[in-house]
């Protein structure tokens, strides 16, 4: 199959030939019908990613194909099943499980795609005879990708697969902070901080919840008027945010969500809520320290962490579709670009720049 292939951090991807074995028990072949290019896979190419430590590697992992074969013991999906990729494959029968906490899963096969290979610490994927890496067990910059039954969740057949690849990532990461996370309440007051494809869905999950002041800051004029058409009701510049905040909401808002990984917007944006506020680290921060005043605390602040939208795959995915399809959530206007996997280097420039909401890969 072809794929883009990481052989060297910072470096271009290279579009080779990778030979793909047959799925074994409890795995799926999947026919990648399109992925979309997420932040966290810009980390995996820059070796920023703390689950990228061996190369080569395929990126990508917000993606939706077609079920081409299934190994022993696969009983939930077949062939010609149309099949979302979820960013996890909780085992079902840990304790987080137990309790409803599939994000939190601690099963084996979990964490072994987490690190790139398959249950048993193999990979079904190699070139010229060496182990290639799929990046969180999905690879999905690729033709084809072997992954654990868990990790398919079935969806219609007539449903657009290029636009329901991002509910697997960027739409469930933002929508779940929002009513998974944080649990926002109707009539709430919202900050969110990025503008980009994650923090349009925080939005998007803002006016789910029945949120009515949505204030959108970015540093990106463009990518605010895009979170107007998403449902942001006011739009700041990332600048001083508790003052601009404070303008519009008096003592601040009662949610805020940072997007953007950086810990001093971060902070700002915990400075930014009221007493009694709920503050959500949506995006991965690169520093090892965060500095919050303790007596900020006192005011009942809450300063919480979000993983993949705290979904349950099983759950949380067919529901997303279900909006879309009900005309609730916009994933049309996500979709800046579509490419050829040929020139998925020039659509990371693309995401890298910020320039656009998502870049998507589709496949023949």
């Amino acid at each position: 199959m072809r794929a883009a292939v990481l052989r060297e951090f910072g470096s271009p991807l290279e579009i080779l030939n990778v030979d793909v074995e047959e799925p074994r028990a409890g795995e799926v072949l999947v026919k990648i019908a399109a992925s979309g290019i997420c932040g966290s896979d810009l980390k995996a190419l820059d070796g920023k990613s703390p689950v990228v430590r061996q190369l080569p590697v395929i990126p990508g992992h917000e993606s939706a194909g077609v079920v081409e074969a299934v190994g022993p013991g696969v009983t939930g999906v077949k062939s010609g099943d149309h099949v979302i990729v979820a960013m996890n494959g909780p085992c079902g029968r840990c304790r987080n499980c137990s309790r409803g906490k599939a994000f939190l899963c601690s099963g084996p096969g979990r964490m072994s795609a987490i690190m790139g290979t398959m249950r048993d610490g193999t990979t079904r994927l190699s070139l010229d005879g060496e182990g290639v890496r799929p990046y969180i067990g999905i690879g999905s910059f690729a033709e084809y990708a072997v992954v654990s039954e868990a990790m398919c969740v079935k969806v219609a057949g007539d449903a657009p697969l290029d636009l329901l690849s991002l509910t697997a990532c960027g739409v469930v990461t933002g929508v779940g902070a929002v009513i998974n996370t944080a649990q926002v309440e109707r009539g709430s007051s919202v900050l969110v901080v990025g503008a980009g494809g994650v923090g349009l869905n925080v939005i998007q999950g803002a006016v789910l919840a029945g949120a009515t002041t949505i204030i959108a800051a970015d540093v990106v004029e463009s990518k605010l008027e895009l979170a107007k058409e998403f449902g942001a009701t006011h739009t700041i510049m990332s600048e001083d945010l508790p003052k601009q905040v404070g303008a519009i909401v008096r003592g601040g808002v009662d949610y805020a969500f940072d997007v953007t990984g950086n810990v001093s917007v971060l902070t700002a944006a915990f400075n930014s809520t009221q007493g009694g506020g709920t503050t959500v680290m949506v995006g991965s921060p690169s520093a090892k320290e965060l500095t919050i005043a303790p007596q900020t605390l006192f005011g009942s602040r809450r300063l919480m962490g979000t993983q993949g939208g705290d979904a349950v795959p099983a759950r949380d995915l067919p529901l997303l579709v279900d909006l879309y399809r009900r005309g609730r959530l916009n994933l049309d206007g996500l979709v800046s670009e579509r490419v050829p996997l040929e020139k998925v280097n020039e659509a990371v420039e693309h995401v890298k720049s910020g320039a656009v909401a998502r870049s998507v890969i589709v496949f023949d």
